[in-house]
């Protein structure tokens, strides 16, 4: 017996550390990417932008000296997001970077195309030269304007109230959702409590996150994650992993969440409401799962034993459900990871990986599909075009 336990150890060891390995190298691969990509996002803006914009020598050595310090900023910003033990006021410095300079660029890429219709005009030199100028000064002050209006975006939690019709719900259930919070940095303890807080005011008859909670080290995720315990609903709250978890050890997380009070929902379901007049609720594991080798979703699992009774599923991403034979049997699907795109134009981007961003949509004949825009940020904490919401959804 201590000969198979032991063998038992060794391999779990190794397994272990084949994932910790994997996780190192996935997170250098994703990082040198970022870094590279944010790089040549920071030279056209210096060759495109600032060197061709029609003001002084020393206005634009200056901007290009913003330039560089905010690239430091993209640099440092992973040490500030996954080692969180700077104060929060460099951390907002820090975290601002990555959305300065992607909506930098992209108005950058805007200035650029006009230019070429300026300078294809018939117009005279002077008339020319007095659009361009016009056309900088403009295009200066919409940097400035859409970073201060996303930064102010990201401090607002919006409610989105949503009305879903369930076949052969016998009574009106409201369920509130919460997804892609990732605690961690700004994320804080105050900003789950103030959550909890909005939570509480709307009488629900459960909660649901539908994960991405934790994205930072569990022990500095503890103070934020304990303010959950609060949250106040009739027939509970409950957890389903996002990819984010995989990240940070996904088996302490679950265990940690559940300690509080919160069902995490593991391939499995539960019944919600009173007997014959409620739903089940199911939730499956992310798809990162696949990827991770471990915690998988698995589909038929979730939904064993619920057939001819109204089912709701919470599958972090929306793409999991393309991947399924049918989707027969589901009424609902609550989803979240997309962010909205959390950034305009980036919303554009994700459309090409998930066949959902943001709201509620008809999948099928059987199945209606919801995803929430986030309730926090990852990255910047910025948001434009895509609010952070609660969900409050009407059941009927």
């Amino acid at each position: 017996l201590i000969s198979k336990l032991h063998k038992y150890y060794i391999f779990h060891l190794d397994f272990i550390n084949q994932q910790s390995i994997q996780f190192n190298m996935n997170f250098i691969l994703f990082f040198s990417i970022f870094f590279v990509v944010f790089a040549f996002q920071s030279l056209i803006i210096k060759k495109r932008l600032i060197n061709k914009l029609d003001f002084t020598y020393k206005t634009k050595k200056y901007l290009s000296l913003i330039l560089y310090i905010t690239f430091l900023g993209v640099i440092l910003y992973p040490m500030a997001r996954y080692f969180p033990v700077v104060p929060n006021w460099l951390y907002f410095v820090l975290s601002l970077p990555i959305g300065v300079i992607f909506l930098t660029f992209i108005i950058t890429i805007f200035h650029e195309i006009i230019s070429f219709g300026i300078n294809k005009t018939p117009f005279k030199k002077n008339r020319r030269e007095f659009l361009k100028k016009g056309l900088d000064i403009g295009a200066i002050s919409l940097v400035i304007a859409t970073n201060a209006k996303a930064m102010d975006n990201a401090k607002n939690v919006q409610l989105e109230l949503v009305d879903v019709k369930i076949n052969n719900l016998v009574q009106p259930y409201t369920i509130i959702q919460i997804s892609d919070i990732h605690i961690g940095g700004l994320v804080d303890k105050k900003f789950i409590k103030s959550l909890v807080d909005k939570i509480n005011i709307l009488n629900a008859d459960s909660v649901v996150i539908t994960g991405d909670l934790v994205d930072t080290k569990l022990e500095y995720a503890i103070p934020a994650l304990n303010e959950l315990k609060n949250i106040q609903s009739k027939y509970g709250t409950y957890f389903i992993v996002g990819n984010h978890e995989y990240f940070h050890g996904v088996k302490p997380i679950i265990d940690y969440v559940n300690s509080l009070g919160i069902k995490t929902l593991e391939n499995e379901n539960i019944y919600i409401g009173e007997k014959d007049k409620g739903f089940y609720l199911c939730g499956v594991y992310d798809w990162f799962g696949n990827k991770y080798g471990s915690y998988q979703p698995d589909i038929n699992k979730a939904l064993e034993n619920t057939s001819n009774q109204p089912t709701i599923l919470l599958a972090h991403q929306p793409k999991y459900i393309t991947q399924l034979e049918t989707t027969k049997g589901i009424d609902l699907v609550l989803c979240g990871h997309t962010h909205g795109g959390q950034i305009f134009p980036f919303n554009f981007l994700v459309k090409l990986q998930q066949p959902y961003i943001k709201g509620l949509h008809t999948h099928n004949e059987f199945t209606q599909v919801y995803v929430n825009k986030g309730t926090g940020f990852w990255g910047p904490p910025m948001r434009l075009g895509a609010s952070s919401e609660i969900t409050i959804l009407k059941l009927s």
